[in-house]
């Protein structure tokens, strides 16, 4: 629906509203059919599947393989290393992510909990999550707008659309009808968007579309469905497999050569794989999450909070930021 081409009466129809505002009897029957307005994200991972998902790593994989060997063949020391390794690992990594949702949850807290609408020709404050389509909410300067609007009444009122078109600049906001339907959210100036900040003036809208069918919804559910892999990963696996292979082919070689000079079966055999033991960098893995640890409590001082370790590699390899 072009919203934003359509006059005032029209979108007063087309979403069973009027100036009066919906009633309570409306307002319940489209919650139940639409549901409220929030961001449905990815199902949270328990703790413990958080700490799992820290092993699933080819690097790590191979250095659990190698602590399997080491064991068979009787390397204790070796195989204690490679565990306190993998451990040490995963837990720097599970404390890291931990730490992390749960100081994004706080911050979703700290959201605005309350919209003032006006229903059932009253104003009244209202739970943003139990906002509707056909709504009516009041603007005023230092709000952050609940959901999609289609705005009717502007006093002198401007909103920052950085966090959704990234255009800096604050935009002055009208209310007629635009002749042009296809047109970029940037320049649909009649329209107010979730997560955007009003900063100047006041004014009303029509909320046309909530939760994960406003915009800025449609945006987190392609972000959700997005797996991304960092450079640094990218490199880490492919160095793995190439590791793993030259290490095997080595030990085939070498297994033989010394079978064909007439050394026993079962010495070339602990022979070879003492040699691939010895030449997997048990430590890489340490050393590549301890730098990234650090570098994400160096960015946490400077108020950046990074979810995942492998970001702060990622960020660092940016030249430049365009808003």
């Amino acid at each position: 629906m072009e919203w934003h081409s359509l006059g005032i009466d029209e979108v007063y129809r087309q979403t069973g509203s009027n100036a009066a505002g919906l009633d309570d009897h409306a307002v319940q029957q489209k919650l139940n059919e639409i549901g409220k307005n929030e961001l449905i994200s990815k199902k949270k991972l328990s703790p413990l599947l958080i700490f799992l998902k820290q092993f699933v790593d080819v690097m790590i994989l191979v250095l659990v393989v190698a602590a399997i060997i080491s064991a068979i063949i009787g390397e204790v020391s070796d195989t204690i290393v490679i565990i306190v390794i993998i451990v040490l690992n995963a837990v720097i990594g599970f404390v890291q992510e931990y730490r992390a949702e749960k100081a994004m949850e706080a911050l979703k807290k700290m959201a605005a909990p309350n919209t003032l609408v006006i229903r059932n020709n009253k104003k009244k404050h209202v739970p943003t999550s139990n906002l509707v389509p056909g709504d009516i909410v009041l603007l005023e300067a230092g709000n952050s707008v609940p959901a999609d609007l289609r705005l009717f009444e502007s006093a002198s009122i401007r909103i920052n659309e950085a966090s959704l078109t990234g255009e800096s600049n604050a935009v002055d906001k009208k209310t007629e009808a635009l002749e042009v339907k296809d047109l970029s959210l940037g320049d649909r100036v009649n329209m107010a968007y979730k997560g955007t900040q009003v900063i100047h003036g006041h004014g009303k809208g029509i909320v046309i579309a909530t939760g994960m069918q406003t915009e800025l919804g449609k945006i987190a559910g392609m972000l959700d469905k997005a797996e991304s892999v960092t450079p640094l990963q990218k490199r880490l696996a492919q160095f793995s497999k190439r590791l793993t292979v030259i290490v095997i082919a080595l030990c085939i070689v070498f297994f033989f050569v010394g079978y064909q000079r007439g050394e026993e079966l079962n010495r070339m055999l602990l022979t070879a794989i003492s040699l691939a033991v010895a030449a997997i960098p048990e430590a890489l893995p340490a050393v590549v999450t301890i730098s990234l640890a650090l570098g994400a409590r160096r960015m946490m001082k400077r108020k950046v909070l990074i979810r995942k370790l492998y970001a702060v590699e990622t960020l660092g390899s940016v030249t430049y930021i365009c808003t």
